[in-house]
């Protein structure tokens, strides 16, 4: 009814969608651009991923895949672009008004312009042959889309690589832009109960060297000013702040000898084997025992209110990080990266024909 009531309108020409987002972070003005294009699943060695997936949400996108035949929103990609294509695409767009402006309920200024000159079209296609590609947000949507080109070529027997299903809609964006924000996920969890506070602090001195700091503004400046330098984690408890700085990052190369070493150096590898499994003998597996959230003061709250409870907080992961990562083969643990903001669904729509 929406194709037929022209709600939606099917595109005449092919093109690609350069996508703007302007938002603030902590009072800073931010832009993040990228365009929004097909990504082509044919040989996807290419495309790396680094999180973890769980069938039942690959069933319900496979469902909703099925039943719509359509990717109703763009995975979430991020490319070197060391041939600097979406900044040199920005000179195609600069003096044409954008077709569609909007600002979200978070106060997140959107815009995007249709770029359908089969030059440029070409030009960009050209350019971004031999790009690494690394998805920062859509694992589970990837997989699927995968899984059902591989179910109608099944099917179908004989395919050309050009149909529908052979393609996801893909939001590409690069990888040092000033405008990507990865947000951290803090934790919470409950200490065991034959555990003291005090015989916990003394085992975390083992590992690392501790610094309260009475502050909390000063806290999280002084934590992230020293997580450019070092591995630091930081701890609320009994309305403490604890900056904890690892000893040596060694100790991981015998914690968990048989992950990667880019995987060893990430702070939450830290808090994971050393704080949470050794220390407290948690399960990671089991995500009922430990809180997450991107909300410092969230889990500060629920601290205060649980007085078995603590918090940690990390630092955001670098983005170089994640690729490295990534390119080993390994996932990163979970919960790790809170890509920020997220790409509106339905601004483009890709209706397989």
């Amino acid at each position: 009814d929406w194709l037929k009531n022209k709600i939606l309108i099917q595109d005449e020409r092919p093109a690609i969608y350069f996508y703007s987002q302007q938002y603030n972070l902590k009072g800073e003005k931010r832009t993040r651009s990228g365009f929004i294009a097909l990504l082509s699943l044919e040989g996807n060695s290419s495309v790396f991923g680094h999180e973890h997936t769980r069938l039942e949400p690959k069933e319900d996108r496979l469902r909703l895949l099925k039943a719509t035949l359509a990717n109703l929103s763009p995975v979430f990609v991020i490319f070197p672009d060391k041939k600097r294509i979406i900044r040199n695409t920005l000179q195609y767009i600069k003096d044409k008004r954008p077709f569609i402006d909007i600002t979200d309920d978070e106060k997140i200024f959107h815009q995007l312009w249709r770029l359908d000159s089969p030059d440029i079209l070409a030009t960009i296609q050209d350019k971004m042959s031999g790009e690494n590609i690394f998805i920062a947000d859509g694992h589970h949507r990837f997989e699927v889309a995968c899984a059902y080109r591989d179910e109608m070529k099944k099917k179908l027997g004989r395919t050309t690589g050009e149909e529908s299903f052979n393609y996801i809609l893909a939001y590409f964006t690069y990888a040092d832009s000033s405008g990507l924000t990865i947000l951290p996920i803090h934790r919470m969890v409950e200490l065991p109960r034959d555990l003291t506070l005090d015989s916990f602090r003394s085992s975390l001195l083992d590992y690392f060297d501790s610094e309260e700091v009475k502050d909390k503004a000063r806290f999280f400046f002084l934590m992230e000013k020293a997580g450019q330098a070092e591995h630091v984690l930081g701890m609320y408890k009994d309305k403490k702040y604890t900056l904890l700085r690892l000893k040596n990052i060694k100790i991981l190369d015998k914690i968990i000898a048989d992950r990667p070493k880019e995987y060893r150096s990430l702070d939450i590898s830290i808090l994971n084997y050393i704080v949470l499994k050794k220390i407290l003998g948690l399960d990671l597996e089991n995500k009922e025992t430990i809180c997450f959230s991107p909300q410092r003061e969230e889990l500060i709250e629920k601290v205060d209110n649980h007085t078995s409870s603590v918090a940690f907080f990390l630092n955001p992961v670098r983005i170089q990080q994640i690729m490295a990562v990534a390119l080993t083969g390994e996932k990163m643990p979970p919960k790790t990266t809170y890509f920020y903001p997220k790409v509106l669904s339905g601004l483009v729509i890709n209706k397989f024909s």
